[in-house]
C-alpha cells in the first residue's frame, strides 16, 4: 500500500507542530461549508434499532428528487472515500485508469496499490483503447476545472465503445448544480456519479455519500459494503435536508466566498482557481506563507505536487476573515 495522501482538516497534527488548542485554529483547509446546517429532530428509534428498509427507503427517494435522478435510486454510502476503495473492483486487471489530473489524489494512490496502471491526463483525446475507466473529478478539486455535462456524456459514449466506465466525481456539485451529469447521463448504464453530502450542508463528520449508477454496479457496493453501512441517524438526516429549502444554505456559502475572495484581492495573492467553497491561489512561497499563517493558527492546504499551491477554504463569519486578512498582511509575500 502506497504511503497516505496528507489530506485536509489535520487540526491535531498542525497543533502539534505549530503549537495552541485545538479551539485557537481557524480551519480553511478543507472545502467543507464552514457553518453547518441545523440537524433535523432524529427519533430515538433512529439510534435505537438497526437503520431498517423504510430509512434507506426515504433517503434514497429523497436523494433521487435532489440530485435529479428519475427512477435511478442513489445508493447511500457512509462517504463517497469508502467506495473509491472498492472501485478497483470494478475494472478488469490488465486494463489502464485514466484520470483527468491534478485532482483529488486517493483515485491514483487505490488504483496503483492495486496494481493498475494510473494515467494522468489532461484532456479527453489522450484516452485510448486501452483504459478500462476514466474519472473525472466535476467541478475539479483543487482547479475548479469544470466539464459541461454533455462533454460528459460524450466522454461516457467514448469509454463504452470500448468497454469502459467513467466516473464523474461531484463532491462539490451542490454549489454549481447546472453542471451535474445525472439528469442527461443517468441513462448510460457506463456511467457512475459520487456525490458528497457533508461539504454542502457542512456535516462532513456524518460520513455520508451517494452513488448514483446502473443497478448492476449499485447492487455490487452495496454487496461489498455489506449490512447497515448507514446509519440510521444520517439517513433520517438526509432525507429531510435534501427534502427541504437549500436556498438559504446556498447563500450563505455565497457570502463567505465572497468575503474570503475580497480578503484575497485586498492581499493582492493570484486566484488561479477554485469553487464556491474554497480558492486556489498560486505564490512562489506558497510553503512558506502556509507555516506562516500555521504560526498565526491559521490552517490551509498545501500540495507536494504543486508546491506553489495554496487551497483556502472559507471562514465562518467576517472576523475570520478579518483575521486571515490581518494575518496575511504581516506576511512577507513580496
Amino acid at each position: 500500500m502506497s504511503a497516505p495522501i496528507v489530506h485536509g482538516g489535520g487540526i491535531t497534527e498542525a497543533a502539534a507542530i505549530f503549537g495552541g488548542r485545538l479551539d485557537d485554529w481557524l480551519d480553511l483547509s478543507t472545502g467543507i461549508n464552514p457553518n453547518p446546517v441545523t440537524l433535523p429532530d432524529i427519533p430515538v428509534a433512529a439510534w435505537h434499532r438497526l437503520p431498517d428498509r423504510h430509512l434507506v427507503d426515504g433517503a434514497r427517494n429523497a436523494a433521487a428528487r435532489y440530485y435529479r435522478s428519475g427512477e435511478s435510486l442513489p445508493l447511500a454510502v457512509p462517504g463517497t472515500q469508502s467506495v473509491i476503495q472498492l472501485l478497483p473492483r470494478l475494472v478488469a486487471q490488465g486494463r489502464r485508469i485514466a484520470i483527468f489530473a491534478p485532482t483529488y489524489g486517493e483515485y491514483a494512490r487505490v488504483f496503483a496499490s492495486a496494481g493498475f496502471s494510473v494515467d494522468e491526463i489532461s484532456v479527453p483525446d489522450q484516452l485510448t483503447p486501452d483504459h478500462g475507466l476514466a474519472i473525472v473529478v466535476n467541478p475539479n478539486n483543487p482547479t475548479g476545472r469544470a466539464y459541461p455535462p454533455a462533454d460528459l456524456v460524450g466522454i461516457a459514449q467514448h469509454m463504452k465503445a470500448n468497454g469502459g466506465l467513467l466516473l464523474v466525481d461531484e463532491a462539490f456539485g451542490d454549489t454549481q448544480p447546472d453542471l451535474s451529469v445525472v439528469p442527461s447521463g443517468v441513462d448510460h448504464d457506463n456511467l457512475i456519479v459520487f456525490r458528497s453530502f457533508g461539504k454542502f450542508f457542512g456535516l462532513a463528520g456524518l460520513r455520508l455519500g451517494f452513488v448514483i449508477a446502473a443497478e448492476p454496479v449499485l447492487s455490487a457496493f452495496q454487496d461489498w459494503l455489506g449490512p447497515w453501512a448507514v446509519s440510521g441517524p444520517a439517513l433520517v438526516t438526509a432525507t429531510v435536508l435534501m427534502g427541504g429549502d437549500t436556498q438559504a444554505v446556498q447563500s450563505g456559502i455565497s457570502e463567505r466566498k465572497a468575503g474570503l475572495d475580497a480578503v484575497l484581492r485586498q492581499a493582492a495573492l493570484k486566484v488561479i482557481g477554485g469553487t464556491p467553497l474554497f480558492a486556489l491561489v498560486e505564490h512562489e512561497r506558497a510553503s512558506g506563507l502556509h507555516d506562516h499563517l500555521c504560526r498565526a493558527r491559521i490552517l490551509t492546504r498545501k500540495f507536494g505536487y504543486a508546491p506553489s499551491w495554496l487551497r483556502i477554504g472559507l471562514a465562518p463569519d467576517a472576523a475570520g476573515d478579518t483575521r486571515l486578512a490581518d494575518a496575511l498582511r504581516d506576511a512577507d509575500l513580496a
